[in-house]
């Protein structure tokens, strides 16, 4: 029995279809590599924003604590700057003041001098002027250098400017205030560098009231 021929047509289409066939196979191998690439890069992407977003967070979080730190830096340089002035300014003010505490025990002398000086005598009355010309000196330079008096006579007692020698009943003065100064005090710049010695007045009693 001799095999059929196949016809030239029937051999063509059979081709055509086994082509279609494979072309069909390779677009689907192609759109599954795709699918696949795509789904890989959607993967890699999303690890990369988790990744970027993570990194974000460290940076800022660094960058809060440096500003911390800047801010501390800043501050702890204008408080030592500020000190710094401050030392400075005390340096400069009281810088006279060893100083200044032998001219007090000068003041002092010349001021007993014109106190005891109270004779008319001729020699005597041209001491105490002179003494007195040197205490108006002594008066000018101390206020050029802001030493100030302290004289406290009839004035309230107090204990950051004032020494209490002793209490004395007066009828004069109002209870706690200063009736006498043995010595002036003194201030330079605004602080105290010697106390006023003073004598402070209290309420009579009543026994020496009945006695007066």
């Amino acid at each position: 029995m001799s095999k059929e021929q196949v016809s030239p047509e029937k051999q063509v289409s059979s081709e055509q279809q086994v082509l279609d066939e494979t072309e069909e196979l390779v677009e689907q191998a192609t759109e599954n590599e795709k699918s696949e690439l795509q789904k890989t890069e959607t993967q890699e992407q999303e690890v990369s924003i988790a990744d970027l977003q993570q990194q974000l967070e460290q940076a800022e979080k660094k960058a809060e604590e440096n500003w911390d730190k800047a801010v501390r830096a800043i501050a702890e340089m204008e408080n030592l700057k500020k000190r710094t002035r401050k030392d400075l300014e005390n340096a400069h003010k009281f810088a006279l003041e060893k100083f200044a505490r032998e001219l007090l025990n000068v003041m002092d002398s010349l001021e007993l001098g014109i106190q005891a000086a109270n004779s008319d005598a001729p020699e005597v009355v041209k001491l105490r002027e002179g003494s007195e010309l040197t205490r108006k000196q002594f008066e000018s330079v101390f206020a050029k250098f802001n030493i100030e008096a302290i004289d406290p006579i009839g004035q309230p007692f107090n204990p950051e400017l004032h020494q209490a020698m002793s209490v004395q009943s007066s009828t004069e003065f109002t209870p706690n205030t200063v009736m006498n100064v043995f010595q002036k005090g003194y201030l330079l710049n605004g602080r105290l560098i010697r106390p006023a010695t003073v004598v402070v007045a209290k309420a009579v009693d009543s026994d020496q009231k009945d006695e007066g």
